[in-house]
């Protein structure tokens, strides 16, 4: 199976080449991608210098749309399975395997590697986590499938949701809205155990004076998004 490792990468000179490292020595067997996404820093001379592949997006699109293209790029190219990476050190590779097994086996479509599940590792601050939370609860409510964590980049799709992103993904803050678009279109998700590092470097896209905006357009953009799939009477296509 073709399988393709997407790295959104922002302003990410410090930690992309350890990414890159890390994931290809852990996994050799996979290709990897990095989206870069208008950097100002030296992130894509970094990505030259060492003939790691990338794609330069013509202007800033955020992770959404910086997502976006890799998916695109994993459909183009005919990837079976994309597994969506952080280029800010936070996954660690060595659970790249246990995130990708549920879909080797059939067991799921979308697999999410879960910081929350058995509680290891890097746990977030307080308030990011009971942010968190709320979105957990709101997605349940929505969805009926309850996911504990909804907002980790650190997550594995399977060919056929891969082209539904392909063609439709979430901008700004995307990771929430995907799960609830890939639920209520039929898609099966699941989460496994994974333990994360705090970023190794760089500045989070969610800071403290964005959070009340990042929950408010969140919750709208799901609660939106259901309704215009209840006035179709049902499930898109």
């Amino acid at each position: 199976m073709k399988i393709l490792v997407i790295i959104p990468c922002y302003n990410e000179q410090d930690t992309i080449l350890d990414t890159v490292q890390a994931l290809k020595s852990y996994c050799p067997e996979v290709d990897c991608i990095v989206i870069n996404d208008c950097s100002t820093d030296r992130s894509e001379e970094i990505l030259r210098q060492n003939n790691i592949p990338f794609l330069s997006l013509p202007c800033n699109l955020g992770i959404g749309g910086g997502v976006q293209a890799g998916y695109l790029y994993a459909k183009e190219q005919g990837y079976d399975i994309t597994i969506q990476m952080d280029g800010d050190g936070q996954h660690d590779p060595a659970y790249l395997r246990q995130v990708l097994q549920p879909l080797l086996d059939g067991q799921a479509d979308m697999v999410i590697g879960s910081r929350f599940l058995e509680k290891k590792g890097f746990q977030t601050s307080f308030a990011r986590r009971m942010g968190i939370r709320l979105l957990s609860f709101l997605i349940w409510i929505l969805t009926g499938k309850q996911v504990l964590d909804v907002t980790s980049g650190y997550r594995a799709c399977n060919k056929a949701l891969t082209h539904f992103y392909a063609n439709s993904y979430a901008q700004d803050y995307p990771e929430p809205e995907a799960i609830i678009a890939a639920v209520l279109n039929g898609f099966t998700v699941k989460e496994v155990p994974v333990e994360m590092k705090e970023r190794q470097g760089g500045t989070s896209s969610i800071r403290a004076l964005s959070s009340v905006y990042y929950m408010i357009k969140v919750t709208i953009a799901l609660v939106v998004y259901r309704l215009i799939l209840a006035g179709k009477g049902g499930r898109s296509a």
